[in-house]
């Protein structure tokens, strides 16, 4: 679909339009954003990493940095061009804003007269509304998860659905792979299918600095308006295709997802469980930086004047005892049993409660484990155990 006239003969984008920015323009699509109120996250760098945090323009932005991911290794760099989003994703997703790390949920506040209830939240007025600039399409695949989880059931989470409500999403194709992405084997990436307002391509060359854009929805539409295009040719878009392609090529890591279900659910005595668990150290960073992970825990606190409680819900992970722990103890007290509820939840049980795969393929569980562990390794040594006829668990 191409663009439309409107009554004065104007063309104005549609959805499926196809556009070409140039680098220069970029600027007018935050200014659009910002003139509509929205509160923009998108990547910047802080603490040697690239991050999701509130960005004013453009200039914040990583411009020529890139990252360079394998097991337990994590390395900013800097490109030879100036590209705006030339890497793959960092520690952080776009869940710490649709569902925050902490969440107070009560509070009573007591003095010599009287006891104060109140819940000390956002009110619709006060909460920002969200834009995120440069959503990729591994993380478009975890917001859909996220919301079958919090929002697909009988009850919905109220703070993440004020958070998701009016969210505005411009998505990003991906032009490198890093060490440790494996969307491609998902079904997630590289490039963008769904879920976003707009989608750009970054093209880079020493000639020339421009984007692809394509519209996913109305107010898509109304966003490309206001900022300077025009179509996107047959070269443009065939250049968008190699990228995507040469991206797809380039994945660090795959994953055999076939009849992973039963082979996860068929092999929980398997001894890989053990053999993992010897180097694992149970710190639940996997939990922490994956974009789909959703476990909290709820704890009551008062102030040391007795005239403040609080009840807040924070982040937990499944590889503490605790989050276990029942009036006889922790259910899963050995990290072999820790690991193994979070692999085969990610992996298969996820599939059951959701009908979709808890993973997206974006690797930063691989990353930021300290230890290096692979997911997607210990999928493969299993699967290789098995068609072996062994129970050895050895790669």
């Amino acid at each position: 679909m191409s663009a439309e006239r409107d009554g004065s003969g104007e063309l104005v984008p549609v959805v499926g339009t196809r556009a070409v920015v140039e680098r220069e323009h970029l600027p007018e699509l935050l200014r659009a954003l910002e003139a509509r109120g929205y509160t923009i996250i998108g990547p910047t760098v802080r603490d040697s990493a690239i991050v999701y945090d509130e960005i004013g323009s453009v200039d914040e932005m990583p411009i020529g940095y890139t990252d360079r991911q394998e097991a337990a290794e994590y390395r900013l760099g800097r490109r030879d061009d100036n590209a705006v989003f030339g890497y793959t994703v960092g520690p952080q997703s776009w869940k710490r804003q649709l569902h925050p790390p902490t969440v107070q949920l009560w509070s009573a506040k007591h003095d010599v007269a009287d006891i104060h209830p109140g819940r000390e939240t956002d009110t619709p007025d006060t909460h920002p509304r969200y834009a995120f600039v440069g959503v990729r399409s591994c993380e478009l695949h975890a917001i859909a998860i996220q919301d079958r989880v919090f929002l697909g059931g009988a009850f919905q989470d109220p703070t993440y659905q004020r958070n998701r409500e009016g969210l505005c999403v411009i998505a990003v194709n991906c032009g490198q792979a890093g060490g440790t992405c494996f969307c491609v084997s998902m079904g997630t990436g590289p490039r963008a299918t769904g879920g976003f307002d707009l989608a750009l391509t970054e093209l880079c060359t020493p000639q020339r600095h421009y984007f692809t854009v394509e519209v996913g929805s109305p107010f898509g539409a109304e966003l490309l308006a206001q900022v300077t295009h025009r179509a996107a040719d047959e070269a443009a878009l065939a250049a968008e295709q190699r990228v995507i392609e040469a991206t797809a090529a380039r994945m660090g890591r795959t994953m055999d997802t076939a009849g992973i279900h039963d082979l996860l659910m068929g092999n929980l005595d398997h001894p890989r469980w053990q053999q993992v668990a010897d180097r694992c150290l149970t710190c639940g960073n996997c939990t922490q930086v994956c974009p789909t992970c959703f476990c909290t825990t709820v704890e009551d606190t008062t102030n040391l004047a007795g005239t403040l409680a609080e009840r807040r819900r924070r982040w937990d992970s499944c590889f503490t005892t605790d989050f276990s722990h029942m009036v006889s103890g922790s259910v899963r007290a050995s990290a072999k049993s820790r690991y193994r509820q979070w692999m085969t939840h990610k992996l298969a049980t996820w599939i059951d409660q959701f009908d979709t795969s808890g993973c997206v393929g974006c690797g930063r569980c691989i990353t930021w484990c300290p230890v290096g562990i692979d997911i997607t390794e210990e999928v493969a040594a299993i699967r290789r155990s098995v068609a072996a006829g062994t129970s050895s668990g050895e790669a």
